[in-house]
């Protein structure tokens, strides 16, 4: 009878080892994701539940929390090789990321991915959009702004090429359709520029697209506007214009020539807004993307400029 009760609580200890663990707030970033971290905690809670009661560890074969076969995935984190990584400002950096052979993430516009990331052994999880065209093919790149205190920074700032990283998604992005929007504007906030390239990228492929755009790009100064030589590109294709508006810069005398007439000093008030509104050629679908401070503000100013919510989409 001893050994027939120590056989049993073996076997119990060895399903609450098997058991899932419940994820902790941080592993969650917060953005909406389907299925989020705790969809899939559940799905695994109940599929070791049927496990248990049935006693057969066979039935958790299927479990896979993670996948090294560089097929993007929305339930199970794959690996991802670090192919480049260049630093654009004192704080922010491009990371280049292999696909096998000519593969594509083939995203949706707009969509982001989820990055796991292990700091003093608590597990991290945030959200980026990439950068790279939807049809890049062998690779994508995404946009990260390193915080002094952020454990997700601390550990993205060891990467270097040949580094091995974790992404589930795809998740979220905006439905855009060529010519559905007479113009769009879009409110960009430092690395909230990430979600608008693909789509501004979409639109100046597309020759029958002949959808206005305006960005508006906020950023502290003319050094930190990011991605410059791209921006530059885009901009002098005939539906597209780009304006600046740098809080920390007091004149634009030290500024390009070129980028003069475009930048404003200051912040994106509701005057401004009214008149960048105003000078757009058709009444706009507007696109924001940046803190949840600057997303309540544009969506403030852009209501006193007499556009409406349903008017408005916000990553």
């Amino acid at each position: 009878l001893q050994a027939m009760s120590d056989n049993e609580s073996a076997s119990e200890e060895d399903w609450l080892a098997l058991r899932p663990q419940e994820p902790s707030p941080s592993q969650c970033c917060s953005s909406g994701c389907k299925p989020c971290i705790y969809d899939v905690y559940e799905k695994e809670l109940a599929q070791w539940e049927r496990a248990k009661a049935m006693q057969d560890k066979s039935l958790l074969m299927g479990k896979k929390e993670q996948s090294t076969n560089s097929e993007l995935n929305p339930d199970t984190f794959t690996a991802f090789s670090v192919s480049s990584v260049e630093q654009l400002t004192e704080d922010t950096y491009q990371y280049k990321f292999e696909l096998p052979g000519n593969s594509s993430l083939r995203l949706s516009l707009g969509q982001h991915i989820v990055l796991r990331g292990v700091v003093n052994g608590l597990e991290v999880q945030r959200a980026y959009t990439p950068i790279s065209p939807r049809n890049a093919e062998g690779y994508f790149e995404v946009l990260i702004k390193c915080y002094e205190a952020g454990l997700m920074s601390q550990y993205i700032k060891t990467w270097k090429r040949g580094d091995v990283v974790f992404w589930r998604g795809p998740f979220g992005g905006f439905p855009y359709q060529p010519n559905k929007h007479g113009e769009l504007l879009m409110l960009a906030s430092g690395t909230g520029l990430a979600p608008m390239i693909p789509i501004l990228q979409s639109i100046t492929d597309d020759e029958e697209d002949e959808t206005f755009v305006t960005l508006v790009g906020c950023f502290p100064t003319f050094d930190k506007i990011y991605l410059k030589p791209l921006l530059q590109d885009l901009a002098r294709y005939w539906n597209i214009r780009i304006f600046y508006v740098l809080s920390q810069e007091t004149s634009l005398e030290k500024l390009p020539w070129s980028y003069q007439e475009n930048t404003y000093t200051g912040h994106l008030n509701e005057d401004l807004m009214k008149t960048i509104v105003n000078s757009c050629r058709r009444k706009p679908f507007v696109l924001i993307c940046g803190s949840s401070a600057f997303n309540e503000d544009m969506s403030r100013y852009l209501k006193a400029a007499g556009i409406e919510e349903d008017s408005c989409f916000v990553f």
